[in-house]
């Protein structure tokens, strides 16, 4: 049997759901990554999402944006089966969420089939996105998405 840490593994889990999420977001902004930043960015996103399925606190909220956090990593690596794969799961814990969470749902999806190719496809999630983009009432949210979909 293993021996417990001699650290709290709760708090660990906690720090390091936001810690590496971050610094994924970090890679996913610098503006030229190596292959080792690419590396690093995915796994990040994926120790994020570990350490939020460990947590009491994990809801689908989370784990919508944490997904989402991958789908876009993988339409940056140009992984257009990864990215849509990612991009379902995040709408599969989306569905009962905010219009917000929604609309970056199908915002992923329309990335991913755009980057596939599937031109059809890659509009109608965009439109989706742009209708559920109405709904949202936070100003800053409804352009935060808006804008994410004019780069699709």
């Amino acid at each position: 049997m293993a021996k417990q840490p001699e650290f709290d593994v709760a708090v660990a889990h906690k720090y390091f759901a936001a810690h590496c999420f971050n610094a994924a977001w970090d890679l996913i902004e610098k503006p030229v990554r190596t292959a080792e930043d690419d590396r690093l960015m995915m796994a990040l996103n994926q120790a994020s999402l570990y350490h939020w399925l460990q947590r009491p606190d994990c809801d689908n909220r989370r784990l919508s944006i944490g997904y989402w956090q991958a789908a876009r990593i993988q339409g940056l690596l140009n992984n257009a089966a990864e990215a849509r794969r990612f991009a379902e799961v995040c709408l599969s814990h989306s569905g009962d969420l905010e219009p917000f969470y929604l609309g970056y749902a199908y915002e992923a999806l329309a990335r991913a089939a755009h980057l596939a190719g599937e031109v059809e496809e890659a509009g109608a999630c965009k439109a989706r996105a742009k209708d559920l983009a109405d709904a949202i009432k936070k100003p800053d949210e409804r352009q935060m998405l808006l804008k994410d979909l004019e780069s699709v």
